[in-house]
Parts: structure tokens; C-alpha cells; sequence
């Protein structure tokens, strides 16, 4: 139930102090004893967020499944994406970078509720992300926020939704051109599968790039025998 309901903890430890007969110079006491609560008990939904957001480390990404080999946490996926964007935010000027990151930061957030459905769990199972966003963020005052940057992020019309989701996708092609240099046979078909899947010219030429160089390039360029 949310913070200020009727029967939650926090209004019922309101409703005490409420009652309790205080002498004129016990009205700051009174105060502070309110606020307090008041912390205390959003401490406790902070807690319990990151708690939720934590899961997303043991949480596998199921699309998986198709490759036949590799895996990848849904924690590990985000932190791509948002580093990606945090990138693009800096090639591109103008971009509301805050605003670019977060959402990239916090777009598979609710599969902490609804798991990770891939496209074919998807077309006999539909997660309602919108509650689950809201029940973890309920009570929280930032929680309307990630609640508007996943819906902007899920309508894609924004210039910053545009680049998180070809980030999300970038982030899936890097992984795939791993497996691919690595002897997998599966990438073959989904690279260019995903390539289709970018919006912007940012975004394809990041991908280009990628599918044309070697996944380990970074480590032998300037390498020398000792």
C-alpha cells in the first residue's frame, strides 16, 4: 500500500503520536518525531528498490535461448546500454544527457517483477511493465519520473528515446559480434537481424563500425612480443 495510506505503518504511527496528550513545549518534539518516521520509512523503500534492482544481477537475458551458447545478466546488458548512451551523449550535441542515461540505465528495470520475455515468450505472455514500475517506486517521490522515462523510452519519439533504443540494440550487437569471432554460427543470422532494428544515423554507424572490426582489436592493437 502506498506511504500515505490508511492503514500503513506510517499513518498508523502518526495517528499515535496524534493522540498522545503533549504539553505546549512538546510540540517540536512532536515534529521531529513525525518527520523521522517519515525518513525512516522512506529509507525502508529505498531499501527495498535496491534490493528489486539488485536482482537484475542473477536475472539471465533469455534471448539467449536462440544462440545456443553465451549468457548475459540483465544488470550486465543495462550497464552497456547506459555506457553506450553515455557515449552517444557525447557525440551528439544538444541531447538531454541526463535524461538519455537514466532511461538507458532503467529500461529493463521492471523486469525485475516480470522476468525477461523474449519475442517469442512474448507472443503468448504480455508483462504489464507500467504496474510493475509503479509498485516498485510506490511511495517514492522520483517514482512518476522513471514511470515517464520508460514510457518514453517503450513510444520511441524523442530523439533520446531513439538513440536508448538503438543503444539496447547495440549493446545485443556487441555480444553477438563477440560470439561470432569466437566460432559461434548462430550471429551469422541475427547480426543482420538486429542491424534493421536501429533508428538513427548514430546508432548504425556505431554498428557498422563494430561489425567491421574484430571483438579483441582493442587488445592487439600496439601489442608487441616482449
Amino acid at each position: 500500500m502506498p506511504l500515505g495510506g490508511a492503514y500503513s505503518p506510517f499513518a498508523v504511527a502518526l495517528a499515535c503520536i496524534e493522540k498522545t496528550h503533549l504539553s505546549d513545549d512538546s510540540l517540536q518534539h512532536r515534529k521531529l518525531s513525525k518527520k523521522k518516521i517519515k525518513q525512516e520509512l522512506l529509507m525502508d523503500r529505498i531499501s527495498e528498490l535496491f534490493f528489486e534492482a539488485k536482482t537484475l544481477k542473477e536475472l539471465p537475458r533469455s534471448g539467449y535461448h536462440f544462440l545456443g551458447s553465451g549468457k548475459e545478466s540483465v544488470a550486465e546488458h543495462s550497464f552497456m546500454t547506459a555506457f553506450i548512451c553515455l557515449v552517444m551523449s557525447r557525440m551528439e550535441p544538444g541531447l538531454d544527457s541526463e535524461k538519455l542515461i537514466s532511461m538507458a540505465l532503467i529500461h529493463d528495470l521492471p523486469e525485475a517483477r516480470t522476468g525477461d520475455l523474449n519475442y517469442v515468450q512474448k507472443q503468448y505472455v504480455t508483462a504489464d511493465e507500467s504496474k510493475a514500475v509503479g509498485d516498485m517506486t510506490h511511495g517514492l517521490a522520483f517514482g512518476n519520473e522513471f514511470a515517464d522515462l520508460l514510457a518514453e523510452f517503450s513510444k520511441g519519439d524523442t530523439r533520446e528515446a531513439m538513440l536508448a533504443n538503438d543503444a539496447d540494440q547495440l549493446s545485443f550487437i556487441l555480444e553477438l559480434k563477440r560470439h561470432k569471432d569466437t566460432g559461434a554460427k548462430s550471429p551469422e543470422k541475427w547480426l543482420p537481424v538486429v542491424m534493421k532494428r536501429l533508428k538513427t544515423s548514430l546508432g548504425q554507424g556505431m554498428a557498422q563500425s563494430i561489425v567491421d572490426s574484430s571483438w579483441d582489436d582493442w587488445w592487439l592493437n600496439g601489442y608487441s612480443e616482449p
